[in-house]
């Protein structure tokens, strides 16, 4: 069976072991995207996405942000580590609202969607903190971003709803698209 992911550093993913729970496709843009009603039947979660936002210019790029279970107090926490081909960028966040995730490129750009990968891992497990890693990269024809970061909620509880939004005045713009995961044994 062909490896699709390592989740763990001893953890092996097949493709057999996800399974759709739901995927949106925008018409229009919109400020933020939810996932709600999360059942507690799989190991990890993956949400898979190609985005692109309303602002910016050829070259900026701004991270999707992630909040849990409708979670808005500052428990949350990031790590990141960005680069271009010749700069590289790193940072951090504590004590904050939501978790930076996935690269998304600018508007004015049609054609500049991201890929990115978010893992959340043990999302249901009651007796620990969340942990979230995500890969994602944009190329705007020779140029481009690579980002990758790691993120903590700060909660015990179950992850039952996933909500993804742009800082500031961003939204996501129509053909933005996303896929969550279950991921079944790992």
């Amino acid at each position: 069976m062909p490896i699709l992911g390592i989740l763990a550093s001893s953890t092996q993913v097949a493709a057999g072991d996800f399974e759709s729970i739901a995927t949106t496709s925008l018409s229009s843009s919109a400020s933020s995207v939810e996932f709600t009603s999360i059942g507690a039947g799989y190991s990890h979660l993956q949400l898979r996405l190609t985005t692109r936002n309303t602002i910016g210019n050829l070259g900026e790029y701004s991270p999707v942000q992630i909040q849990f279970n409708s979670d808005t107090g500052s428990n949350y926490s990031y790590h990141y580590l960005t680069g271009t081909g010749s700069a590289v960028n790193a940072g951090a966040g504590t004590s904050k609202t939501i978790i930076w995730s996935a690269l998304v490129g600018a508007g004015n750009t049609a054609s500049a969607f991201n890929a990115g990968v978010i893992d959340i891992l043990d999302y249901a497990n009651t007796n620990k903190y969340k942990t979230v890693r995500t890969l994602s990269g944009i190329d705007n024809n020779g140029s481009g971003e690579v980002f990758y970061t790691s993120g903590l909620w700060m909660s015990t509880s179950a992850i039952t709803s996933i909500k993804l939004t742009l800082p500031s005045n961003g939204n996501f713009t129509s053909n933005s698209h996303f896929a969550l995961y279950g991921i079944k044994s790992a």
